[in-house]
Protein backbone atom coordinates (compact mmCIF):
# COMPACT_ATOMS: atom_id res chain seq x y z
CA UNK A 1 0.00 0.00 0.00
CA UNK A 2 1.39 3.63 -0.82
CA UNK A 3 1.96 5.78 2.07
CA UNK A 4 2.80 9.78 2.29
CA UNK A 5 4.60 10.63 5.43
CA UNK A 6 3.16 13.61 7.17
CA UNK A 7 4.05 17.40 5.77
CA UNK A 8 4.47 18.77 9.19
CA UNK A 9 6.92 16.32 10.88
CA UNK A 10 9.77 18.75 10.18
CA UNK A 11 8.17 21.82 12.58
CA UNK A 12 7.20 18.53 15.74
CA UNK A 13 9.21 19.31 19.01
CA UNK A 14 10.61 16.37 20.94
CA UNK A 15 12.68 16.23 23.98
CA UNK A 16 15.68 14.17 23.12
CA UNK A 17 19.13 13.75 24.21
CA UNK A 18 21.90 14.10 22.17
CA UNK A 19 22.81 11.06 23.30
CA UNK A 20 20.25 9.25 22.07
CA UNK A 21 20.93 10.07 18.23
CA UNK A 22 24.33 8.71 18.55
CA UNK A 23 24.15 4.85 17.19
CA UNK A 24 25.77 2.53 19.76
CA UNK A 25 28.70 0.99 17.47
CA UNK A 26 29.43 4.58 15.90
CA UNK A 27 33.33 4.81 15.52
CA UNK A 28 32.89 7.90 17.80
CA UNK A 29 31.49 5.98 20.43
CA UNK A 30 34.13 3.57 20.23
CA UNK A 31 36.75 5.74 20.53
CA UNK A 32 35.66 7.56 23.44
CA UNK A 33 35.67 4.01 25.24
CA UNK A 34 39.17 3.46 24.06
CA UNK A 35 41.07 6.62 25.15
CA UNK A 36 40.68 9.08 27.48
CA UNK A 37 41.63 12.60 26.41
CA UNK A 38 42.77 14.34 29.25
CA UNK A 39 46.01 13.81 28.74
CA UNK A 40 46.44 16.46 26.05
CA UNK A 41 45.96 19.45 28.95
CA UNK A 42 49.32 18.41 30.44
CA UNK A 43 51.08 18.77 27.30
CA UNK A 44 49.72 21.99 26.60
CA UNK A 45 49.94 23.39 30.01
CA UNK A 46 52.72 25.35 29.47
CA UNK A 47 51.22 27.23 26.20
CA UNK A 48 48.41 28.62 27.57
CA UNK A 49 48.44 31.71 30.12
CA UNK A 50 47.31 30.47 33.74
CA UNK A 51 45.39 33.54 34.68
CA UNK A 52 45.42 36.13 32.07
CA UNK A 53 43.44 36.95 29.05
CA UNK A 54 40.17 35.67 27.97
CA UNK A 55 39.43 32.05 28.30
CA UNK A 56 40.47 29.28 25.41
CA UNK A 57 38.73 27.58 23.34
CA UNK A 58 39.21 24.08 25.13
CA UNK A 59 42.74 22.30 23.97
CA UNK A 60 41.06 19.06 23.86
CA UNK A 61 37.97 20.48 21.73
CA UNK A 62 40.52 21.72 19.41
CA UNK A 63 42.66 18.29 18.94
CA UNK A 64 39.31 16.68 18.45
CA UNK A 65 38.36 19.03 16.02
CA UNK A 66 41.18 18.17 13.60
CA UNK A 67 40.95 14.49 14.78
CA UNK A 68 37.72 14.49 13.14
CA UNK A 69 39.01 16.17 10.22
CA UNK A 70 41.49 12.85 9.15
CA UNK A 71 39.61 10.35 10.78
CA UNK A 72 36.73 10.45 8.51
CA UNK A 73 39.23 12.10 5.33
CA UNK A 74 37.49 15.93 5.05
CA UNK A 75 39.47 18.03 3.02
CA UNK A 76 39.78 21.23 5.05
CA UNK A 77 39.18 22.55 8.57
CA UNK A 78 36.37 24.99 6.95
CA UNK A 79 34.65 21.45 5.78
CA UNK A 80 35.16 19.74 8.98
CA UNK A 81 33.49 23.12 11.16
CA UNK A 82 30.30 22.62 8.52
CA UNK A 83 30.26 18.85 9.34
CA UNK A 84 30.69 19.11 13.34
CA UNK A 85 27.76 22.00 12.85
CA UNK A 86 25.04 19.35 11.46
CA UNK A 87 26.06 16.20 12.37
CA UNK A 88 25.04 14.80 16.46
CA UNK A 89 27.72 12.27 15.96
CA UNK A 90 30.51 14.96 15.90
CA UNK A 91 29.01 17.19 18.11
CA UNK A 92 28.64 14.69 20.67
CA UNK A 93 32.46 13.62 20.19
CA UNK A 94 33.30 17.21 20.97
CA UNK A 95 30.80 17.61 23.74
CA UNK A 96 29.13 20.12 22.31
CA UNK A 97 25.22 20.05 22.59
CA UNK A 98 22.28 20.61 19.92
CA UNK A 99 22.19 24.76 19.81
CA UNK A 100 25.91 25.31 21.07
CA UNK A 101 28.19 27.58 18.66
CA UNK A 102 31.06 25.66 17.14
CA UNK A 103 34.19 27.33 17.11
CA UNK A 104 35.30 28.96 14.10
CA UNK A 105 37.19 27.31 10.92
CA UNK A 106 40.24 29.65 11.95
CA UNK A 107 40.44 28.62 15.47
CA UNK A 108 42.92 25.74 15.20
CA UNK A 109 45.09 27.68 12.45
CA UNK A 110 45.46 30.53 14.68
CA UNK A 111 46.16 28.13 17.60
CA UNK A 112 48.43 26.11 15.49
CA UNK A 113 50.52 29.47 14.89
CA UNK A 114 50.55 31.41 18.38
CA UNK A 115 51.30 28.16 20.63
CA UNK A 116 51.97 24.49 18.40
CA UNK A 117 53.85 25.58 16.03
CA UNK A 118 58.01 24.45 16.40
CA UNK A 119 56.44 21.93 19.25
CA UNK A 120 56.29 18.23 19.50
CA UNK A 121 52.77 18.24 20.67
CA UNK A 122 51.51 16.55 17.69
CA UNK A 123 54.00 13.65 17.76
CA UNK A 124 53.46 13.36 21.62
CA UNK A 125 49.95 12.81 20.90
CA UNK A 126 50.59 10.18 18.03
CA UNK A 127 53.25 8.32 20.34
CA UNK A 128 50.62 8.89 23.40
CA UNK A 129 47.85 6.74 21.37
CA UNK A 130 50.58 4.03 20.03
CA UNK A 131 51.57 3.69 23.91
CA UNK A 132 47.51 2.86 24.60
CA UNK A 133 47.33 0.34 21.54
CA UNK A 134 50.80 -1.20 23.11
CA UNK A 135 49.83 -1.67 26.39
CA UNK A 136 46.38 -3.57 25.25
CA UNK A 137 48.85 -5.49 22.94
CA UNK A 138 47.55 -4.92 19.69
CA UNK A 139 51.20 -3.65 18.49
CA UNK A 140 53.99 -6.51 17.86
CA UNK A 141 57.18 -4.65 16.42
CA UNK A 142 58.60 -7.70 16.10
CA UNK A 143 59.38 -6.73 12.28
CA UNK A 144 59.29 -3.26 11.09
CA UNK A 145 58.12 -2.87 7.92
CA UNK A 146 59.31 0.58 6.41
CA UNK A 147 58.73 2.89 3.03
CA UNK A 148 57.82 6.18 1.80
CA UNK A 149 55.13 7.73 0.06
CA UNK A 150 54.58 10.99 -1.69
CA UNK A 151 52.39 12.82 -1.06
CA UNK A 152 51.46 15.93 -3.87
CA UNK A 153 52.27 19.64 -2.72
CA UNK A 154 50.23 22.63 -2.66
CA UNK A 155 52.08 24.21 -5.52
CA UNK A 156 52.56 24.70 -9.25
CA UNK A 157 54.97 22.90 -11.00
CA UNK A 158 55.14 25.23 -13.46
CA UNK A 159 56.04 28.08 -11.03
CA UNK A 160 59.82 27.03 -9.84
CA UNK A 161 63.60 28.72 -10.19
CA UNK A 162 66.07 26.69 -10.77
CA UNK A 163 69.10 26.74 -8.77
CA UNK A 164 72.77 25.71 -7.61
CA UNK A 165 72.91 23.76 -4.42
CA UNK A 166 75.51 21.87 -2.77
CA UNK A 167 74.73 18.21 -2.53
CA UNK A 168 74.33 17.26 1.30
CA UNK A 169 76.96 14.90 2.63
CA UNK A 170 75.84 11.16 3.89
CA UNK A 171 75.39 10.61 7.31
CA UNK A 172 78.13 7.94 7.05
CA UNK A 173 80.82 9.69 4.90
CA UNK A 174 83.34 10.30 7.58
CA UNK A 175 82.88 6.86 8.93
CA UNK A 176 83.41 4.87 5.09
CA UNK A 177 86.39 7.34 4.84
CA UNK A 178 87.83 6.63 7.53
CA UNK A 179 87.35 2.55 6.63
CA UNK A 180 88.54 3.45 3.55
CA UNK A 181 91.68 4.49 4.46
CA UNK A 182 92.36 1.75 7.31
CA UNK A 183 91.82 -0.34 3.92
CA UNK A 184 94.61 0.81 1.90
CA UNK A 185 96.82 1.09 4.35
CA UNK A 186 96.32 -2.63 5.30
CA UNK A 187 97.16 -3.64 1.25
CA UNK A 188 100.58 -1.41 2.31
CA UNK A 189 98.80 1.57 -0.22
CA UNK A 190 98.98 5.37 0.85
CA UNK A 191 95.94 6.64 2.48
CA UNK A 192 93.91 9.88 1.09
CA UNK A 193 93.99 13.12 2.01
CA UNK A 194 90.44 14.69 2.92
CA UNK A 195 88.65 15.57 0.37
CA UNK A 196 87.74 19.08 0.45
CA UNK A 197 85.81 19.94 -2.84
CA UNK A 198 82.10 20.43 -2.42
CA UNK A 199 79.74 18.63 -5.21
CA UNK A 200 76.93 20.84 -6.41
CA UNK A 201 73.70 20.25 -8.48
CA UNK A 202 71.03 22.25 -10.20
CA UNK A 203 67.47 21.24 -8.73
CA UNK A 204 64.10 23.29 -9.46
CA UNK A 205 62.69 25.19 -6.30
CA UNK A 206 59.23 25.79 -5.99
CA UNK A 207 58.34 29.64 -5.82
CA UNK A 208 54.92 28.44 -4.27
CA UNK A 209 56.68 26.11 -1.30
CA UNK A 210 59.76 25.99 -1.50
CA UNK A 211 60.19 23.28 1.19
CA UNK A 212 58.49 20.92 -1.20
CA UNK A 213 61.11 18.59 -3.71
CA UNK A 214 60.46 18.29 -7.85
CA UNK A 215 59.77 14.54 -8.00
CA UNK A 216 59.75 12.50 -11.33
CA UNK A 217 57.98 9.25 -11.32
CA UNK A 218 57.33 8.64 -15.33
CA UNK A 219 57.25 10.72 -18.09
CA UNK A 220 53.65 11.34 -16.80
CA UNK A 221 53.55 12.56 -13.58
CA UNK A 222 55.76 15.82 -12.67
CA UNK A 223 55.01 17.53 -10.22
CA UNK A 224 56.53 19.26 -6.41
CA UNK A 225 55.55 16.99 -3.39
CA UNK A 226 56.89 15.79 -0.14
CA UNK A 227 57.68 12.33 1.13
CA UNK A 228 56.06 10.67 4.29
CA UNK A 229 58.82 7.65 5.18
CA UNK A 230 56.77 5.52 7.44
CA UNK A 231 57.64 2.60 9.52
CA UNK A 232 54.36 0.07 10.84
CA UNK A 233 54.38 -2.89 12.69
CA UNK A 234 53.23 -6.95 11.61
CA UNK A 235 49.45 -5.18 12.39
CA UNK A 236 49.43 -2.55 10.42
CA UNK A 237 49.75 0.11 13.67
CA UNK A 238 52.20 3.18 12.25
CA UNK A 239 55.36 3.24 14.71
CA UNK A 240 57.28 6.39 12.99
CA UNK A 241 57.01 8.78 10.82
CA UNK A 242 59.32 11.71 9.37
CA UNK A 243 58.92 13.86 6.00
CA UNK A 244 61.09 15.50 3.55
CA UNK A 245 60.80 16.88 0.29
CA UNK A 246 60.34 14.40 -2.47
CA UNK A 247 63.63 14.79 -3.85
CA UNK A 248 65.38 13.23 -0.87
CA UNK A 249 66.04 9.43 -1.41
CA UNK A 250 64.21 6.99 1.11
CA UNK A 251 67.88 5.62 1.58
CA UNK A 252 69.09 8.71 3.50
CA UNK A 253 66.13 8.72 6.11
CA UNK A 254 65.69 5.17 6.76
CA UNK A 255 68.09 5.65 9.29
CA UNK A 256 66.01 7.99 10.78
CA UNK A 257 63.04 6.08 11.10
CA UNK A 258 64.61 3.33 12.96
CA UNK A 259 65.67 5.24 15.16
CA UNK A 260 62.59 6.33 16.13
CA UNK A 261 61.78 3.08 16.05
CA UNK A 262 63.80 1.81 18.57
CA UNK A 263 64.14 4.77 20.75
CA UNK A 264 60.07 5.05 20.86
CA UNK A 265 58.85 1.59 20.41
CA UNK A 266 61.16 -1.12 20.37
CA UNK A 267 64.28 -2.65 18.63
CA UNK A 268 62.73 -5.01 16.15
CA UNK A 269 63.65 -8.29 15.10
CA UNK A 270 63.84 -7.90 11.55
CA UNK A 271 63.20 -4.83 9.22
CA UNK A 272 61.39 -5.29 5.94
CA UNK A 273 62.26 -2.83 3.20
CA UNK A 274 61.59 -2.63 -1.13
CA UNK A 275 64.43 -2.28 -3.52
CA UNK A 276 65.08 1.66 -2.90
CA UNK A 277 66.57 0.66 0.70
CA UNK A 278 69.27 -2.23 -0.05
CA UNK A 279 71.87 -0.09 -0.04
CA UNK A 280 75.56 -1.17 1.44
CA UNK A 281 74.96 1.16 4.76
CA UNK A 282 71.72 0.23 4.99
CA UNK A 283 72.73 -3.51 4.71
CA UNK A 284 75.33 -2.98 7.08
CA UNK A 285 73.44 -0.68 9.87
CA UNK A 286 71.18 -2.67 10.31
CA UNK A 287 73.77 -6.02 11.02
CA UNK A 288 75.57 -4.53 13.00
CA UNK A 289 72.66 -3.94 15.07
CA UNK A 290 71.81 -7.79 15.31
CA UNK A 291 68.35 -7.09 13.18
CA UNK A 292 67.78 -9.52 10.10
CA UNK A 293 66.98 -7.71 6.94
CA UNK A 294 64.61 -8.38 4.78
CA UNK A 295 65.61 -6.96 1.60
CA UNK A 296 64.30 -8.08 -2.11
CA UNK A 297 66.23 -9.21 -5.02
CA UNK A 298 68.11 -7.09 -7.10
CA UNK A 299 68.52 -7.43 -10.99
CA UNK A 300 71.94 -7.38 -12.20
CA UNK A 301 72.46 -4.34 -14.15
CA UNK A 302 75.19 -6.16 -16.32
CA UNK A 303 74.32 -5.54 -20.19
CA UNK A 304 72.99 -8.32 -22.00
CA UNK A 305 75.46 -11.14 -23.09
CA UNK A 306 78.46 -10.34 -20.78
CA UNK A 307 78.82 -12.61 -18.00
CA UNK A 308 77.48 -10.85 -14.87
CA UNK A 309 79.48 -10.21 -11.38
CA UNK A 310 77.78 -13.57 -9.47
CA UNK A 311 79.49 -15.70 -11.79
CA UNK A 312 82.91 -14.81 -10.47
CA UNK A 313 83.38 -16.67 -6.95
CA UNK A 314 85.24 -14.52 -4.40
CA UNK A 315 87.49 -16.41 -2.14
CA UNK A 316 87.51 -14.20 1.16
CA UNK A 317 90.39 -16.48 2.32
CA UNK A 318 93.23 -15.42 -0.48
CA UNK A 319 90.99 -12.34 -1.07
CA UNK A 320 90.47 -12.84 -4.87
CA UNK A 321 87.81 -13.53 -7.68
CA UNK A 322 88.33 -16.86 -9.77
CA UNK A 323 86.84 -16.58 -13.39
CA UNK A 324 84.36 -19.39 -15.22
CA UNK A 325 87.88 -20.39 -16.34
CA UNK A 326 89.28 -20.84 -13.34
CA UNK A 327 91.77 -17.96 -13.57
CA UNK A 328 92.47 -15.81 -10.60
CA UNK A 329 91.87 -11.77 -10.18
CA UNK A 330 94.28 -10.35 -7.87
CA UNK A 331 93.42 -6.94 -5.47
CA UNK A 332 95.07 -3.95 -7.24
CA UNK A 333 93.74 -1.16 -5.40
CA UNK A 334 90.95 0.78 -3.40
CA UNK A 335 89.05 3.54 -4.57
CA UNK A 336 88.04 6.88 -3.08
CA UNK A 337 84.81 5.71 -3.55
CA UNK A 338 85.22 2.50 -1.29
CA UNK A 339 86.08 0.31 -3.99
CA UNK A 340 88.77 -2.46 -4.12
CA UNK A 341 89.65 -3.46 -7.65
CA UNK A 342 90.21 -7.05 -8.67
CA UNK A 343 92.31 -7.21 -12.14
CA UNK A 344 92.75 -10.13 -14.35
CA UNK A 345 96.24 -11.34 -16.10
CA UNK A 346 95.78 -10.30 -19.62
CA UNK A 347 98.35 -12.87 -21.06
CA UNK A 348 95.53 -15.33 -19.84
CA UNK A 349 92.81 -13.52 -21.09
CA UNK A 350 94.24 -12.84 -24.25
CA UNK A 351 92.99 -16.39 -25.75
CA UNK A 352 90.02 -17.17 -23.44
CA UNK A 353 87.28 -18.65 -25.44
CA UNK A 354 85.03 -16.47 -22.94
CA UNK A 355 86.61 -13.29 -23.86
CA UNK A 356 83.86 -11.71 -25.59
CA UNK A 357 81.56 -12.71 -23.33
CA UNK A 358 83.59 -11.04 -19.88
CA UNK A 359 85.34 -7.84 -21.01
CA UNK A 360 85.46 -4.81 -23.93
CA UNK A 361 88.64 -3.60 -22.82
CA UNK A 362 91.07 -3.05 -25.16
CA UNK A 363 94.21 -4.81 -23.29
CA UNK A 364 92.10 -7.43 -21.93
CA UNK A 365 91.76 -7.05 -18.53
CA UNK A 366 88.94 -7.81 -16.64
CA UNK A 367 88.32 -5.60 -13.81
CA UNK A 368 85.70 -6.09 -10.46
CA UNK A 369 84.58 -3.73 -8.00
CA UNK A 370 83.63 -4.73 -4.37
CA UNK A 371 82.74 -2.41 -1.96
CA UNK A 372 84.78 -2.47 1.35
CA UNK A 373 80.92 -3.09 2.59
CA UNK A 374 79.94 -5.87 0.21
CA UNK A 375 79.79 -8.74 2.93
CA UNK A 376 76.86 -7.19 4.66
CA UNK A 377 75.07 -7.13 1.33
CA UNK A 378 75.87 -10.71 0.64
CA UNK A 379 74.88 -11.91 3.83
CA UNK A 380 71.29 -10.03 2.93
CA UNK A 381 70.99 -11.81 0.06
CA UNK A 382 71.54 -15.11 1.03
CA UNK A 383 68.95 -14.48 3.97
CA UNK A 384 66.62 -13.26 0.94
CA UNK A 385 66.48 -17.06 0.37
CA UNK A 386 65.29 -18.10 3.81
CA UNK A 387 61.50 -18.96 4.39
CA UNK A 388 61.20 -16.35 6.84
CA UNK A 389 61.90 -13.87 4.78
CA UNK A 390 60.11 -14.43 1.77
CA UNK A 391 57.26 -14.99 4.32
CA UNK A 392 58.15 -11.65 5.87
CA UNK A 393 58.70 -9.75 2.44
CA UNK A 394 55.37 -10.79 0.91
CA UNK A 395 53.58 -9.19 4.17
CA UNK A 396 54.59 -5.62 2.91
CA UNK A 397 51.55 -5.46 1.02
CA UNK A 398 49.59 -6.37 4.15
CA UNK A 399 50.98 -4.18 6.32
CA UNK A 400 53.45 -0.58 5.11
CA UNK A 401 51.55 -1.01 0.98
CA UNK A 402 47.88 -1.17 3.57
CA UNK A 403 48.75 2.09 5.47
CA UNK A 404 49.78 4.11 2.70
CA UNK A 405 46.74 2.75 0.54
CA UNK A 406 44.44 3.86 3.48
CA UNK A 407 45.80 6.86 4.21
CA UNK A 408 45.71 7.91 0.98
CA UNK A 409 42.36 6.54 0.30
CA UNK A 410 40.07 7.23 3.07
CA UNK A 411 42.04 9.66 5.58
CA UNK A 412 42.85 12.55 2.77
CA UNK A 413 46.59 12.63 1.83
CA UNK A 414 46.53 11.68 -2.07
CA UNK A 415 47.73 15.84 -1.88
CA UNK A 416 47.97 18.22 0.72
CA UNK A 417 46.56 22.25 0.88
CA UNK A 418 49.14 22.67 4.04
CA UNK A 419 52.16 24.04 3.32
CA UNK A 420 55.86 24.05 4.73
CA UNK A 421 57.36 20.84 6.52
CA UNK A 422 56.43 22.22 9.70
CA UNK A 423 53.10 21.64 8.39
CA UNK A 424 53.41 18.47 6.67
CA UNK A 425 55.09 16.84 9.59
CA UNK A 426 52.04 17.87 11.64
CA UNK A 427 49.47 16.72 8.61
CA UNK A 428 51.35 13.13 8.91
CA UNK A 429 51.29 12.81 12.55
CA UNK A 430 47.98 13.45 12.91
CA UNK A 431 46.76 11.24 9.65
CA UNK A 432 48.71 8.27 11.47
CA UNK A 433 47.25 9.32 14.74
CA UNK A 434 43.98 9.23 13.45
CA UNK A 435 44.42 5.97 12.06
CA UNK A 436 46.07 4.43 15.02
CA UNK A 437 43.35 5.37 17.00
CA UNK A 438 40.78 3.87 14.30
CA UNK A 439 42.41 0.71 14.83
CA UNK A 440 43.10 0.98 18.67
CA UNK A 441 39.28 1.85 19.47
CA UNK A 442 37.81 -1.14 16.54
CA UNK A 443 40.13 -3.71 17.96
CA UNK A 444 39.01 -2.76 22.04
CA UNK A 445 35.44 -2.18 20.96
CA UNK A 446 33.38 -4.50 22.96
CA UNK A 447 29.36 -3.77 22.13
CA UNK A 448 26.92 -3.42 24.72
CA UNK A 449 25.30 -6.60 25.37
CA UNK A 450 21.27 -6.18 25.75
CA UNK A 451 19.99 -6.90 29.00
Amino acid sequence: MLSKRPENRRNQMEVVALDQLVPADHLVRKIEAAIDFDFIYPLVEDMYSADNGRPSVDPVVLIKMVLVQYLFGIRSMRQTIKEIETNVAYRWFLGYGFSEKIPHFSTFGKNYVRRFKDTDLFEQIFYRILKEAMEKGFVDPSIAFIDSTHVKASANKKKFNKKVVRVEARSYQAQLEEEINVDREEYGKKPFPPQEKEEMKEIKASTTDPDSGYYVKDEREKNFAYSFHTACDANGFVLASCVTAANVHDSRVFTDVLDKVMEKVAKPDAVAADAGYKTLFIAKYITELEIRPVLPYSRPRTPKGYLKKRDFAYDEHYDCYICPEEQVLSYRTTTREGYRQYASDPKQCRDCPLLSMCTQSQNHTKLIHRHVWEGYLEEADHLRHTAQNKKDYARRKETIERVFADATEKHGMRWTTLRGLGKLSMQAMLTFAAMNLKKLASWSWKPVQPA
